[in-house]
């Protein structure tokens, strides 16, 4: 049933919006200050600020910090409601979603925004070797598998030993890969370099791997060389024209080098969530599903699809980046639009992405900004930087926490994340299951809707 044909039949259309990130989060608050009826489903209960999970792999900040309840965020909306759960498959045939518990939700119209996944091209076997960075476990998980490493390496006499297990390989030269490279550097000269006796921290070896021939590709020629100067001041090991090859327990293969290892963090390639998949329509080589002008998939009827899902292109025929700017205004226009064709029967005008920037930080106040012709690296960049992430971070109390362990970083070189709880016997670095941070509570399986 058309939505129209819903909104005059039951006097409300029932739109289900998958994925509680940027674009889904923002498309919900408008639905729902325009009081349409509107259910909300995602695998997490909580929408996770990830420009910021860098910080909490490399032990800067906790997940606490830059997470925050779903339900917390729509409570307002008393016409929102907010479903614990993961979609297995779309049937639009039916207008239905079926979760992997079996529940099944019948939509209206639906709005697609599951986000992105981590993508080893073609070489999933890695994927335990390496973990990736895109939720709050990936982020425990590096920093689990970083911090051990240094303590492992404590505990050895072997001066090889010591040095593969301080020698950590990042894999991929977008933002996300300068991040965490400069962040875990930082890290290891000069958080962890007093608190250790049998090893220096100093002399860990931070190498970061970029397939292409420079750093930060959607960045200009100018930015990218600023970017591997710093890294390098830092002490990174900056390798471009360095495809990975293979990644075991202990080693990264690249250029036919094999480079003993305590830790290989992912950060080189992501691809759409496989719900696209299920739509029954024609994806592209990353799984992203093509939108029309409306954002609406086509072929489907009453089908949208935002964020990383979308291959979604701009005037001159370009894809959009994956970018939480690109995924909050497709999800505030397309749910503007919505409510108003819902309501009045007015047409549904294309969306235009307006951008406002890319950014980067790589190290301690070094940065990098472009908005077209505009450009301005270092200290100022990173102070705009800063304000820019504070600003964006969902909640009061988010904003003045993160902004004072920021200074207190800034001040003392601390880093308060940094505790560990692990069983006796604890796995080596980089092998076998992962030890719980102890700045958060265990997870526990927990299927029930509500």
């Amino acid at each position: 049933m058309p939505a129209e044909a819903a909104l005059a039949e039951r006097g409300e259309p029932r739109i289900v919006i998958v994925g509680g990130g940027f674009g889904g989060l923002e498309a919900a608050k408008v639905l729902g200050k325009a009081g349409l009826e509107v259910t909300l489903v995602d695998r997490q209960n909580h929408h996770l600020f990830q420009p910021l999970l860098y910080q909490v792999a490399t032990a800067a900040l906790s997940a606490a910090d830059i997470a925050e309840p779903i339900r917390k965020i729509l409570r307002r909306h008393r016409n929102v409601r907010v479903i614990l759960g993961e979609v297995a498959r779309v049937d639009a045939d039916k207008r239905s979603l079926t979760l992997t518990d079996g529940m099944v939700l019948p939509y209206d119209v639906l709005i697609l925004a599951p986000g992105a996944a981590h993508s080893y091209f073609g070489h999933d076997e890695w994927a335990g070797f390496a973990p990736g960075l895109k939720t709050v476990e990936d982020a425990r998980a590096i920093r689990s598998r970083s911090l051990l490493a240094f303590e492992h390496a404590e505990k050895t006499d072997d001066p090889a030993e010591q040095q593969r297990l301080m020698t950590i390989a990042v894999v991929g030269g977008g933002p996300t890969g300068v991040e965490l490279a400069g962040s875990l550097a930082e890290l290891s000269r000069f958080t962890l370099a007093r608190d250790f006796r049998q090893v220096d921290p100093e002399k860990a070896r931070i190498i970061l791997l970029e397939a292409g021939p420079r750093l930060l590709s959607g960045f200009s020629e100018k930015m990218s060389r600023y970017a591997a100067e710093r890294l390098e001041r830092l002490g990174v090991e900056v390798k471009t024209g360095a495809a990975v090859e293979e990644i075991g327990e202990d080693f990264v293969r690249f250029s036919g080098e094999a480079v003993p290892t305590g830790v290989v963090v992912w950060a080189a390639g992501v691809a759409a969530s496989p719900l696209g998949r299920t739509l029954g329509v024609e994806t592209d080589r990353t799984g992203r599903v093509p939108v029309d002008e409306k954002l609406a998939v086509r072929g489907l009827p009453d089908v949208y699809a935002i964020g990383d899902l979308a291959r979604c292109e701009d005037e001159e025929g370009n894809p959009l980046p994956g970018l939480a700017q690109v995924a909050k205004q497709q999800g505030r226009h397309l749910a503007t639009q919505l409510a108003r064709h819902l309501r009045e029967g007015a047409p549904m005008s294309p969306f235009r992405y307006r951008g406002r920037g890319n950014t980067a930080i790589v190290g301690r106040h070094a940065a990098i900004f472009e908005q077209g012709s505009f450009k301005i690296k270092g200290w100022l960049a990173w102070l705009a930087w800063a304000f820019i992430h504070v600003y964006l971070l969902v909640g009061a109390q988010h904003r003045t926490q993160v902004s004072l362990q920021w200074l207190w970083r800034y001040v003392t070189y601390e880093r308060g994340a940094r505790l560990l709880t692990h069983p006796d016997g604890a796995p080596k670095a980089g092998k076998g299951p992962l030890p719980q941070a102890a700045d958060e509570p265990a997870r526990r399986p927990d299927r029930t809707v509500r």
